[in-house]
């Protein structure tokens, strides 16, 4: 059965931007955690804390992502 074309979508037409902003977000805010309090129960083989060259660029590499979908959003 296919949809009609005026059909309602989940969260528009603009679901991979939403996506994308989602996912930006995390990866920036959770790297950007990782740094700031890396967690206190570490068990055998846990690195003392995350690697801060990889962090930093996954942080900024997430950031750049949630600023790019939120200015697709704001745009259209």
């Amino acid at each position: 059965m296919l949809l009609a074309d005026d059909a309602p979508l989940f969260l528009g037409q603009d679901l991979l931007a939403w996506l994308v902003l989602a996912l930006g977000g995390a990866l920036a805010v959770g790297n950007v955690l990782a740094l700031v309090r890396p967690p206190e129960g570490r068990s055998e083989g846990d690195l003392a804390s995350a690697p801060l060259a990889r962090t930093v660029a996954m942080a900024a590499l997430g950031a750049v992502a949630a600023v790019w979908a939120l200015a697709s959003l704001l745009v259209d």
